[in-house]
């Protein structure tokens, strides 16, 4: 078993997870036929380097390729995933995105939108066009280079095995662009460095990090996390704190890790804070093809603050090292905030509610947080969530979409405020 070192999140926050409202929304996107398979997932958002106000939010919708926002939350932008390349292949599957600014490419300083193709296992990059956006045309062009190779798959046959690329974040080191990529139904990290081929994006390996599956716990037996025959606790959710290069990694059954980065390899992974499952046992339900959880004889093992699935991570960045690090709770609607510095302690939680504008959040994947003002909507600063339930149902069909919340209203319900802090960092400028 893969030697760790551990640093449980002390419990500092209240006990209670505060409620606060989104103040916009996207449209709801259907999984079915007549919404063309969309799925939303995941979002990024872009600051416009003239005008705030005109940022964009870019977001998955697997299946369905990607769609381009404005803060208003209206669309603005629709591309399609790649097709199959032939009929017994798979089509592309968009997982995860994040930006980067100022890419060196074919000469000139441009800015990305990376995405994760789960069903091609291939990183596809767009370059985001600033005079697009201001004269209210598509923004995103597909640079991708045409030769990029799977990201883990070793061939196409293992493609189509389905074990890909999928969560993916990303970050700027001097002139060097990275992207961070975690393996669908594996433990598998990767590093990849972004290349200039001729005017396109293409990306090389420089390290890979496998997280453990089985655990030892206090009491000295072995634990496995709940799975799916063949399968292994995965990781999707991540963000890197863009100042101190440290990727912070949701296994979505077991827990948030804390990897720093350096000199272009992964540091040994430290657990930060475990789900609330963690040493639970479990059996299979073969008839019904899920695990089943025996929680009569929950060891007490686990965390308080994240239930399965830890997913959706983000970070605020705020001066001298200061600002929080934010995971989804997935099995309870709720997101947890802990501390950037230090020991990453546990500040607290808090739940997206329905307001007048909007729905509630549940069972979110993705999220970002942005702490520069992007104009009157947003003068504090924006947290995009994914909310894997919008209301209402259009009848049967069960929607998703992206919430929009400010930044100072996630700051201002907690007993003790969060910080707002919009001018100590610079997310086009991150170096």
């Amino acid at each position: 078993m893969t030697s760790l070192v551990t640093a449980f999140a002390l419990a500092t926050g209240p006990a209670v997870p505060v409620t606060l409202t989104a103040t916009v929304e996207t449209p709801a996107v259907y999984d079915d036929e007549a919404g063309g398979n969309a799925d939303a997932d995941d979002p990024a958002v872009w600051v416009d380097p003239e005008n705030p106000e005109r940022s964009i939010v870019i977001g998955t919708l697997k299946e369905a390729g990607l769609d381009v926002y404005g803060l208003d939350g209206r669309r603005l932008q629709h591309i399609a995933a790649p097709e199959a390349p032939n009929e017994d292949a798979s089509p592309g599957r968009f997982n995860n995105v994040d930006v980067v600014y100022g890419f060196e490419l074919g000469g000139r300083k441009t800015d990305l939108a990376l995405v994760s193709d789960r069903g091609r296992d291939r990183i596809r990059a767009y370059a985001i066009d600033p005079a697009a956006v201001a004269a209210g045309k598509p923004p995103l062009k597909d640079v991708t280079a045409p030769d990029v190779a799977p990201v883990f798959a070793a061939n196409e046959a293992e493609v189509d095995d389905q074990r890909t690329s999928y969560g993916l974040t990303a970050f700027k080191d001097d002139d060097d662009a990275y992207v961070v990529v975690s393996q669908r139904e594996e433990t598998s990290l990767r590093l990849l460095q972004l290349k200039d081929r001729d005017g396109r994006v293409g990306y090389k390996t420089e390290d890979t990090l496998d997280l453990p599956d089985t655990f030892t716990l206090p009491d000295g037996g072995k634990w496995t996390p709940c799975a799916d025959p063949g399968e292994r606790p995965q990781v999707e959710g991540m963000a890197v704190d863009q100042e101190e290069h440290v990727l912070y990694a949701a296994q979505e059954t077991v827990g948030l890790w804390r990897i720093e980065i350096d000199d272009e390899e992964f540091e040994k992974p430290k657990l930060v804070d475990r789900v609330r499952e963690y040493g639970t046992p479990w059996t299979y339900d073969a008839e019904e093809e899920e695990c089943v959880l025996d929680t009569e004889n929950d060891p007490g093992f686990g965390g308080e603050h994240l239930s399965a699935d830890a997913e959706g991570v983000t970070v605020y960045h705020a001066e001298d090292g200061a600002g929080y690090v934010l995971a989804s709770s997935q099995g309870d609607d709720t997101f947890a905030v802990y501390d950037r510095e230090g020991g990453n302690a546990y500040l607290g939680s808090f739940a997206v509610a329905d307001g007048d504008a909007t729905d509630g959040v549940q069972h979110s994947d993705g999220s970002t947080v942005v702490n520069v003002p992007l104009g009157t909507a947003f003068p504090k600063g924006m947290l995009v969530t994914h909310d894997g339930e919008a209301t209402p149902a259009d009848g049967d069909r069960e929607g998703t979409n992206f919430k929009f919340t400010r930044w100072d209203a996630v700051a201002g319900a907690f007993p003790e405020p969060l910080k707002v802090d919009t001018e100590s960092f610079d997310p086009r400028d991150a170096d």
